[in-house]
């Protein structure tokens, strides 16, 4: 029986956990002994009645302090490189969640390991950090899983990168039900984002201040008290057709509320390297809105299953939501596309592409 050792820093509800989770739950099906090694909480503890896998946990969360959450990091990747050496005399291969866990990366090559990271992020437009990071990444590595083209172009001249789309979980397949004439009926705008500005929060509620005939409701992954804080901070108003949500265990169900998904990253501070949630939408039969940029521009085709349209011609966004949802044949068109679009991240096809990395 294959082994794979897994580390990933934090275990919350965002992207990376999420995709991992559907890589470890393929594993597990296919009869692969899995070891995973990452924070409490989160979408990792869902994965459940599986006699050969294990989680070994530790404490980690982010502080509003950079120092104190830099502090803890180092701390996480010491007690993981000393925890990876548990492994020295087995079998087994080190499957490397984010670039973040750098510590159990390197006692892996140490040992002798075959470290395959699977890389979410684009280290090369953040911190001087994050750009460390990766160059221990391209050091460490045996293999390196990109999420998309763009991405992969960050890392041209490697040998041991190797392109696979990210993939929805089979059991999100088949709690979403597209139905184009349900969903425009709806009239609502949703974004699923992460509690940072240039995530378009700011610009989201405008949108809704300008389009009152319209719903708008979004879903934010982090607590409520942090929401309301966020909300204070930043003196936003919120319009009457704004819902407003906290971390959500299940966004299925929010999905097939909808009837457009927006994602507003600001591509001047963040480059989206996929776009989950734009699958996740794709998926439910609702077309999206998404930067011009990165990984998540390459599923979108204008006019064909949603647009790509910037942040900063807002306007443009504003005119694109009403053209949707006020012409019927048009919204049919793209969400029927889009149905169609998501069928290509196929979790088989994924594990397929993972398992001849193994």
């Amino acid at each position: 029986m294959k082994h794979i050792v897994c580390f990933h820093l934090l275990n919350d509800y965002s992207g990376s956990p999420m995709v991992l989770k559907n890589v470890l739950e393929g594993f597990l099906k296919r009869g692969l002994k899995v070891d995973l090694v990452s924070s409490h909480g989160g979408v990792l503890e869902e994965i459940k009645g599986y006699d050969n896998y294990h989680i070994h946990h530790y404490l980690y969360k982010f502080s509003p302090n950079n120092l104190v959450t830099m502090f803890r990091y180092a701390v996480v990747q010491l007690y993981t490189f000393l925890f990876a050496f548990r492994y020295a005399f087995t079998k087994n291969t080190f499957y490397i969640n984010t670039i973040l866990p750098v510590g159990p990366a390197l006692a892996g090559r140490l040992m002798g390991k075959k470290v395959i990271y699977h890389y979410h992020e684009n280290a090369f437009v953040k911190s001087r950090i994050y750009r460390m990071l990766a160059k221990a990444m391209r050091i460490l590595s045996s293999k390196i899983i990109c999420v998309s083209e763009y991405q992969r172009t960050m890392l041209d001249k490697e040998k041991n990168v190797v392109v696979i789309p990210n993939a929805l979980n089979e059991s999100f397949f088949t709690a979403v039900h597209p139905d184009a004439e349900r969903t425009y009926s709806n009239q609502m705008v949703l974004m699923v984002s992460s509690l940072k500005l240039y995530k378009g929060i700011r610009e989201f509620f405008t949108l809704a201040e300008h389009l009152p005939q319209f719903r708008f409701c979004m879903v934010v992954n982090d607590t409520e008290k942090h929401l309301d804080h966020f909300i204070k901070s930043e003196k936003l108003v919120k319009p009457d057709n704004l819902t407003l949500m906290p971390r959500q265990d299940d966004v299925a169900h929010i999905y097939n509320e909808a009837s457009i998904v927006l994602n507003l990253t600001n591509k001047n501070y963040v480059i989206e390297t996929f776009g989950l949630t734009a699958v996740e939408a794709m998926s439910a039969g609702l077309p999206v809105i998404v930067p011009t940029e990165g990984g998540i521009a390459e599923m979108v085709e204008d006019g064909v299953n949603g647009y790509k349209i910037d942040i900063q011609d807002l306007d443009k966004i504003e005119h694109c939501i009403k053209t949707m949802l006020t012409d019927k044949p048009l919204y049919t068109k793209l969400s029927t596309n889009a149905v169609t679009y998501a069928k290509n991240f196929d979790g088989a096809k994924t594990m397929d592409a993972i398992m001849s990395l193994l």
